[in-house]
């Protein structure tokens, strides 16, 4: 498995922002190859994290690329400076929550 996390700061509507890559942009992954998982983090003060979590590399980095058009397209207002970007092989799982 191979994890992306991408740390946005500077969020004008965390809420807001969430809400739609939940309902926008995680149906596009879900279709990806080896697609394992995405969750939206509101750590507050105008920081949202995401985590998109893949069977292979390749599909890992696709997906931080179609992250960066779809924000910049869809969020831009809202979502003013590119994002932190933390990524390699998952090291293990100690448990799995279906959602």
């Amino acid at each position: 498995m191979h994890t992306v996390i991408r740390r946005y700061q500077g969020v004008q509507d965390t809420g807001e922002v969430a809400r739609r890559a939940v309902e926008e942009f995680a149906p596009q992954l879900r279709d990806a190859p080896g697609f394992q998982g995405y969750w939206v983090v509101d750590a507050g003060n105008g920081v949202l994290a995401t985590i998109s979590v893949f069977e292979s590399e390749e599909a890992a980095e696709e997906s931080t690329a179609a992250a960066a058009t779809w924000v910049q397209e869809n969020l831009a207002q809202l979502v003013p400076n590119p994002p932190q970007v933390t990524k390699g092989d998952t090291a293990g799982v100690s448990a799995e929550v279906p959602v």
